[in-house]
C-alpha cells in the first residue's frame, strides 16, 4: 500500500492507442507465438516520487476464431512516467488496442526544495 503523506496529491490520466496492427499487417495482427510492444507515457507533471499506475484496456479489436490472450503492464515507473507494455502469445491475433491508464501520487509542496 502506498502511504501519502501530504495533502499535494496528482492525479494524471490518458488514453492512447497503443497499435493499430491490422492496417500495416503488423506483428500483433499477422504474427503466431510470443510478442511485445511497449510504449513510454511522460506526466504532465513530476511526481515527488514514482506514482502508483494503473492500466485498462480502453479498447481492442481481435480475431475471432482464436484464444483472445493478453499481459498489460505498467513498467518502469518513475517520478516522470513510465512504460506500457502488452504482451500476447501462441494464435492470438490483436488488430488494433487502446489503453487507459492513471497515476496517482504525491506532489511536491510549492514550498519544498530539492538541493543538489
Amino acid at each position: 500500500m502506498q502511504k501519502l503523506r501530504n495533502h499535494w496529491i496528482g492525479v494524471d490520466q490518458g488514453d492512447l492507442v497503443l497499435f493499430s496492427d491490422f492496417q500495416h499487417g503488423g506483428e500483433m495482427w499477422t504474427g503466431e507465438g510470443p510478442r511485445m510492444i511497449a510504449q513510454g507515457v511522460t506526466f504532465g507533471e513530476s511526481f515527488k516520487a514514482p506514482p502508483t499506475v494503473t492500466l485498462s484496456i480502453s479498447m481492442w479489436d481481435v480475431a475471432h476464431g482464436a484464444n483472445v490472450r493478453a499481459d498489460i503492464r505498467a513498467e518502469d515507473v518513475a517520478r516522470d512516467g513510465f512504460t506500457i507494455v502488452f504482451r500476447t502469445w501462441g494464435d492470438t491475433r490483436v488488430a488494433r488496442l487502446r489503453v487507459a491508464w492513471m497515476a496517482i501520487g504525491e506532489l511536491r509542496d510549492a514550498d519544498e526544495w530539492e538541493l543538489g
